[in-house]
């Protein structure tokens, strides 16, 4: 029961690879080539006997993990279904950490931690999320459903349901920049800070406009 339960999670990884990625052009390149995968795996092993409270060992495979594929996940992480780590190099998912399902986040992703407590002290992520390359969600905070987060954000306070984050730290954005198919376009980002100054800019040639209007009056 256990091995057909696992096989049946691999193969809708399998199949999420297939959906999320049109690069993955056959299984065996799937299976041999996408790092993502391979932790994954891994991970779900580490997590049951983690769950088992067998001890070292979780760790272990964890370690080993890390040097193969180059993506860290701490055996206790909680992770949910159809979760696809594109590329993958230099990912880290930390111990607290809890992902529902239909995520996908790129390289150099951090789900980490801001402190040294033993409690919950890592992101909550919710289902249908993205976070882009090189992103880092820090500390004990909530990501809400069909979150997307722009390449490079660093993200340390709640994000509601159905928002994009971008900037340093993370800004939510009220523009939704998602292709058809609702997926984050990295390339096409609002930036926040920009969009302030232009504010800005207008309000004090709108200033200047009045202040000349009342000395011509005078």
């Amino acid at each position: 029961m256990l091995l057909a339960r696992a096989i049946k999670q691999i193969k809708e990884d399998i199949k999420v690879i297939y959906e999320k990625d049109p690069a993955a052009n056959n299984l065996a390149e799937v299976i041999f080539c996408y790092p993502g995968l391979q932790a994954l795996i891994f991970h779900r092993i580490a997590h049951k006997l983690a769950y088992w409270n067998i001890p070292f060992i979780p760790r272990l495979i964890s370690y080993w993990s890390r040097i193969f594929t180059g993506i860290e996940i701490h055996p206790k992480a909680r992770i949910g279904k159809r979760f696809f780590i594109d590329h993958g190099e230099g990912v880290v998912i930390g111990e607290t950490t809890i992902i529902g399902d239909d995520v996908l986040i790129y390289q150099q992703v951090t789900l980490g931690g801001t402190g040294a407590q033993h409690a919950k002290r890592h992101p909550t992520i919710g289902n249908n999320v993205i976070i882009g390359a090189g992103a880092k969600v820090l500390g004990n905070i909530t990501l809400g459903d069909n979150v997307r987060v722009g390449a490079g954000s660093v993200v340390i306070d709640d994000v509601p349901d159905n928002s994009t984050v971008v900037g340093i730290p993370g800004r939510i954005v009220q523009q939704q920049v998602l292709n058809k198919d609702g997926v984050l376009m990295h390339n096409r980002i609002p930036d926040p800070i920009k969009c302030e100054l232009n504010r800005l800019k207008y309000e004090i040639q709108e200033l200047k406009e009045k202040l000349a209007e009342t000395s011509a009056n005078n």
